[in-house]
């Protein structure tokens, strides 16, 4: 009996495995990139409302129909043009589901999408389970930066789709004017579709304003926009997203949706709608409180002699081990992350994991720090004792 064969070259999720061995060993789990503190109280309250209130059969499938009129009304004004929430907007099981849906609407078997690696460890997959090829365009560390005669070499006939991820996971990059005018010149030159994850839009540093690339004019037509909820309200759980697309993809896009999943949670879907009409003091707190993380987190790795580059945007650091003073620093980055997990009690992602060519994350570990101050702390003292030699 044989299996598919689209899975010969899929495996398990390693972030996943990463938490589940953090469990066992009890360790800080800075591995997956969910936060240890708690939604707004008022979103918590919305979520118990709607259950209560009787919201706990199928929804619209592209959606809670309030919350898509309340992300038509937002992304009118990021994007430029005119949102319809029956027509553009499909709420979806999570970023991940989105990015799916969108792979499954635009790539035909045979295709190839570009995908800049470092990149999350779901966009290779999600290229896969649509019987397409995904090509890599290394972002060489540590400036992790686009440049576009590396964008042009990739490109073959094949070639259909790009995705892009900013503010970048895992290199905390949000990429520039320049960079995006390169992905521009690629996108149009090519008659590439554009598929954007930007589910970190409002955890940015040092004054960076976020800048949806699907709001801007020569890609308004060929770019599918990704977003979601876990992140910014700290609902991971909830696995809540969505995609906005113009006209011709989003008929693709819907049916994609319709029979991945029906819909997505309805409560939550009501608390998703709180979470969108929370006060602007909200994200102003938000940003200063992960200004405060990222402090803290550099300094606790600098101290200790990583190598690693500032992030302007999310919550990671992508991180050089190789200058640590102990003998484990020439171990792979796979071994090393077990040993951070296992004996040092800090669960880390292995940098192998986010490339296509395990070679080019040699050396690399990935830490993240949505946590509590404690934590971090914490995390930071059982690393001291293991890792300065």
């Amino acid at each position: 009996m044989q299996t598919a064969h689209r899975f010969d070259h899929i495996q398990e999720s390693v972030i996943r495995e990463m938490t589940r061995l953090a469990i066992q060993h009890d360790a800080i789990n800075l591995s997956q990139g969910f936060p240890d503190f708690g939604p707004p109280p008022e979103v918590m309250e919305a979520a118990i409302d709607a259950i209560r209130g009787g919201l706990n059969q199928y929804t619209i499938t592209w959606g809670y129909p309030p919350l898509r009129q309340k992300l038509a009304e937002l992304y009118t004004e990021r994007l430029g043009w005119e949102v319809e929430p029956d027509q553009h907007i499909v709420v979806t099981c999570g970023v991940t589901e989105a990015l799916a849906a969108a792979m499954l609407a635009v790539l035909n078997p045979g295709d190839e999408m570009l995908i800049l690696d470092p990149a999350h460890e779901t966009f290779r997959p999600g290229v896969r389970l649509a019987d397409a090829h995904a090509v890599s365009v290394v972002l060489e560390s540590p400036d992790f930066r686009i440049h576009q005669e590396a964008l042009e070499a990739a490109i073959t006939p094949r070639t259909k789709a790009m995705i892009l991820n900013t503010p970048h996971n895992p290199s905390g990059r949000v990429f520039d004017q320049e960079e995006i005018a390169a992905v521009i010149h690629v996108v149009t030159k090519y008659d590439l579709v554009l598929i954007t994850d930007e589910i970190y839009d409002q955890i940015l540093y040092d004054g960076r304003v976020h800048v949806s690339p699907g709001g801007l004019e020569p890609l308004r037509e060929r770019t599918i926009t990704i977003g979601g909820f876990g992140k910014t309200y700290a609902v991971t759980g909830w696995r809540l997203g969505y995609a906005i697309a113009p006209d011709t993809l989003a008929r693709a896009l819907k049916p994609a949706h319709d029979f991945l999943t029906i819909c997505a949670a309805t409560p939550l879907q009501a608390a998703a709608l709180a979470a969108l009409n929370l006060p602007e003091s909200f994200y102003e707190q938000l940003r200063e409180d992960y200004h405060h993380r990222r402090s803290l987190m550099t300094e606790i790795l600098d101290d200790l002699g990583f190598v690693f580059s500032q992030p302007e945007g999310a919550y990671y650091i992508l991180a050089d081990y190789r200058h640590l003073p102990i003998p484990q620093a020439q171990w792979d980055a796979d071994r090393f992350a077990r040993w951070m997990a296992t004996e040092v009690g800090v669960a880390v992602v292995p940098g192998p994991n986010f490339y296509a060519n395990p070679a080019d994350g040699e050396g690399l570990i990935r830490f993240a720090y949505p946590k509590k101050l404690e934590t971090l702390e914490a995390a930071g003292q059982r690393m001291a004792r293991y890792l300065k030699g």
